[in-house]
């Protein structure tokens, strides 16, 4: 069953309900109010005849003061609400209608004893003289809605006046009140039909539109967007669609990226392996066919080693990243001094960096450098960092420090160049995997494969540190690193993947 059904059927017996327990409700209202009505109009009536009737003979005992032509007179007052009227003297005998001769009518012992006790009888019954009550006519079978009311005086019950009503008319009037009810009633149904189509109409028409939105994201199409005005649900499950297409769109965007990158990346892994292979591959043949001359062997001998430490480093540097990223390396965190790795890696890159005209200069903590993180991959970290400035600077300096920020309670290192620099794309990009900020520099004493500040990053992370970069182009680079004592570990807002510039 479609949903517009489900929710027009859920309505209309939610409406259909309501309405019989309305329909209920006043009918018996009606039909209570109809007869309280009634039964008040005869005690009334019955009051005024009692005030007409309140002398009796001294002597008899009997209610001189009514006679059967004033009764019948009241009577032809009010025939046209068909009221009729019967009396009992103080001995329970019926004294008007006169009954036949030889015939003695009274009201039923329980009915009498509750009139002794002042109470008014309210009924609805066949009146037959075989269960006590007055017969008005010989040939009177009709039910009669009436009121039993008691005269006193002086204290004690002198007659009874019973008064009553075809009940013909009432149910008449109670169910001309129905009708108009049951008439309602119709009205009401179909205008909840109608109602419940249209409100079920809307609802679906909304869901189909997440429906077609939904197709076109399935199809990646990605610019849909549902309009929400935050009224219900259905408006929030359209806000948590677009935010959804939004995510969606950022990762088909990322993916696309890293493909581009992954591309790249063989592209360039397959030149710098083929250059190596082919280097090594002649050296090989040429010392096989004894081409290479005795002196020249060493040489050859010492190609080849370099050739095959580029292709170990290349495969080593991927293999590291996807360790690292995976969580598949257990960081052994300690405290130590950080002055002696700083001094011991500056010391091992000053020959490099003399090879590119820069100056390595090591500002020097005074006292402890209290650190807290894994040694080896903290110097894999600075190394990578002060590697990177140098690849990227020429004839120029390069700074490192490091310091304590005991209100942070970390250790910040810094590392900046006067090199090329990057602009501001370059800079968010940085991270990024295979990513370089100068595809055309391929140093290749210092690694090509775009994964070494990668590794970097991941590391710090890894540490629950903090790396930040700020650069301008032909003005220079600097990198901060923070690392967090122990217990105040610091964890990152964002996991990005990173990239050598």
């Amino acid at each position: 069953m479609k949903l517009i059904y489900q929710n027009m059927l859920s309505f209309l017996i939610v409406i259909l309900t309501t309405l019989g327990i309305i329909l209920y409700s006043v009918t018996s209202a009606s039909t209570s109010w109809e007869y309280n009505r009634t039964y008040k109009s005869l005690e009334s009536y019955a009051g005024n005849l009692e005030k007409i009737a309140l002398k009796t003979d001294p002597k008899t005992g009997q209610i001189h003061n009514i006679t059967g032509d004033n009764i019948r007179t009241v009577e032809q007052v009010l025939s046209e609400r068909n009221v009729q009227f019967a009396i009992f003297d103080y001995n329970n005998d019926q004294v008007y209608p006169t009954p036949p001769t030889n015939v003695k009518l009274h009201l039923k012992d329980s009915y009498w004893k509750k009139l002794k006790q002042g109470k008014t009888i309210r009924n609805v019954q066949k009146l037959q003289d075989t269960d006590g009550n007055p017969r008005l006519r010989k040939d009177d079978n009709r039910s009669y809605v009436y009121v039993l009311t008691p005269w006193f005086q002086n204290g004690k019950l002198i007659a009874a006046v019973w008064a009553g009503s075809d009940v013909s008319e009432l149910q008449t009037n109670i169910g001309e009140i129905n009708s108009r009810l049951y008439f309602a009633l119709l009205i009401s149904l179909l205008a909840a039909i109608i109602l419940s189509f249209l409100l079920s109409r809307y609802q679906v028409n909304r869901i189909n539109r997440l429906r077609s939105a939904t197709k076109k994201v399935a199809n990646n199409d990605f610019s849909v967007h549902i309009e929400s005005k935050g009224r219900d649900e259905l408006d929030d499950l359209a806000e948590d669609f677009n935010q959804m297409v939004k995510s969606l769109e950022a990762s088909d965007t990322e993916i696309k990226r890293q493909e581009q990158r992954r591309k790249e990346f063989m592209a360039d892994a397959s030149h710098e392996m083929r250059t190596p292979l082919t280097t090594i591959n002649g050296l090989l043949e040429g010392l096989a066919y004894d081409a290479i001359p005795e002196e020249s062997k060493g040489q050859s001998i010492q190609l080849m080693r370099n050739e095959t430490k580029r292709l170990i480093r290349l495969v080593n540097e991927n293999l590291d990243y996807e360790k690292i990223r995976t969580n598949q390396i257990t960081m052994a965190k300690r405290v130590f001094d950080a002055n002696k790795p700083l001094t011991d890696i500056t010391s091992q890159l000053e020959k490099k960096a003399a090879g590119s005209g820069d100056e390595l200069i090591l500002k020097k903590y005074d006292g402890e450098l209290k650190t807290f993180a894994d040694y080896d991959r903290f110097v894999q970290v600075m190394f990578n960092i002060i590697q990177n400035a140098i690849q990227f600077t020429n004839d120029g300096k390069i700074f490192v420090s490091g310091t304590r920020e005991e209100n942070r309670h970390a250790s910040v290192f810094t590392i900046s160049d006067t090199g090329i620099g990057m602009s501001e794309d370059q800079v968010k990009n940085i991270w990024d995997r295979y990513y370089k900020a100068d595809p055309s520099r391929k140093n290749r004493k210092y690694g090509e494969s775009g994964l070494g500040l990668s590794i970097v990053h991941q590391l710090i992370e890894n540490h629950g540190g903090e790396i930040e970069v700020k650069s301008k182009e032909n003005e220079g680079t600097t990198f901060t690193v923070t690392l967090f004592d122990d217990g105040y570990e610091h964890k990152p807002n964002e996991n990005k993947e990173g990239s050598n510039r």
